[in-house]
């Protein structure tokens, strides 16, 4: 496995293949196509789904549409063989003009500045769902969502399970919830092999829970154990697993939650972020008896372990955080409970 030293040996590994990621696009008929490919986990993902097929010698078109706020993003998905259309999702318009995919990733999504935008969230979180089942209700969808919608979950317990029952919180977990709700309904009316995927929270280098975390620690800033407790899993693990689940998709739509396999403590996290940078740790406050947890076993059980541990996550977010890694600095608002992003 590649060690991420720089920039672009990270983006090497996250884009990596693994030999599930590659089984995935060999048994794949037909182009992907990935709707919101321009965000954080967007990037990467595409690019390992275009390294996969190419490793399988079929000809696959890896399409990415996105707005592409960020230029340079297009030119190197460009560059990597990536076909890339720019265009607003929500214009109805432009929605229309899309390739016929037999494979589609929906990955678009409004979370942050969900609550002073709730027309925003719901219209992006809830609308396009069925815009798009509609439009493609003759591929397979493999359709991103979150763990928030859960709500939380006793902390002594192994997390969420895909048949909880629903306890949103705020506008966005509960524009989620509609989101999830409108593509199965279409999934079953229109008979689309559907999956929805459950995630928190996808980390790498320069974003995710993690690296707030190691940031705190290292600049000696007070950390909250507010949220005592969370899950993760490393991007690469997460793509690859994303890309496997188009096999898992199914009519009515399917559910997997897509996490690592542990309940990660904060305290614990962070005192051994103390000890790999050198660093004493400053806690404010104490551990609640619930957090937004998700159990993924069943995930796992049909797709097989994950490739990167927490241990070798926390050593790089350590060793890159302490030498001034390049941060996009974005704060993941983990520790918010009452649901207000």
């Amino acid at each position: 496995m590649i060690v991420p030293v720089d920039v672009s040996t990270l983006d090497t590994q996250l884009s990596t293949p693994s030999d599930r990621a590659v089984s995935a696009l060999e048994r794949m008929s037909g182009d992907l196509l990935v709707l919101g490919a321009g965000g954080k986990m967007g990037p990467s993902l595409v690019r390992m789904a275009r390294r996969a097929a190419d490793a399988t010698q079929r000809s696959c078109r890896v399409i990415a549409v996105s707005r592409f706020s960020d230029e340079k993003v297009r030119r190197q998905l460009d560059d990597a063989g990536v076909v890339t259309l720019s265009g607003d999702l929500l214009d109805a318009q432009f929605l229309r003009s899309l390739p016929e995919c037999e494979n589609v990733m929906f990955m678009a999504g409004f979370k942050f500045g969900a609550t002073g935008s709730p027309g925003a969230t719901w219209a992006t979180n809830a609308y396009l769902p069925g815009a798009v089942m509609n439009q493609f209700q003759g591929s397979r969808i493999v359709a991103f969502s979150t763990g928030n919608v859960y709500g939380m979950t006793d902390a002594t317990s192994r997390g969420s399970v895909e048949t909880d029952e629903l306890r949103p919180v705020g506008e966005y977990a509960m524009s989620a919830v509609g989101r999830e709700r409108i593509i199965a309904y279409f999934s079953e009316a229109q008979r689309t092999p559907t999956a929805i995927l459950r995630l928190n929270y996808a980390v790498e280098l320069r974003y995710g829970v993690l690296v707030d975390l190691a940031i705190k620690v290292f600049q000696n800033e007070p950390v909250s154990l507010e949220m005592g407790y969370f899950n993760c899993i490393w991007q690469a693990d997460a793509n690859a697993m994303a890309l496997a689940c188009f096999d898992l998709t199914a009519t009515p739509s399917r559910v997997l939650n897509l996490t690592g396999p542990e309940i990660v403590s904060t305290r614990a996290v962070c005192e051994q972020f103390g000890t790999l940078m050198n660093r004493s740790v400053r806690f404010v406050g104490q551990e609640t008896s619930n957090a937004l947890l998700s159990d993924a076993s069943n995930t796992l059980k049909l797709l097989g372990p994950l490739e990167t541990s927490l241990e070798k996550m926390l050593t790089w977010t350590a060793d890159w955080v302490s030498r001034g890694g390049e941060n996009w600095n974005r704060p993941t608002h983990f520790e918010v409970r009452d649901g207000k992003f």
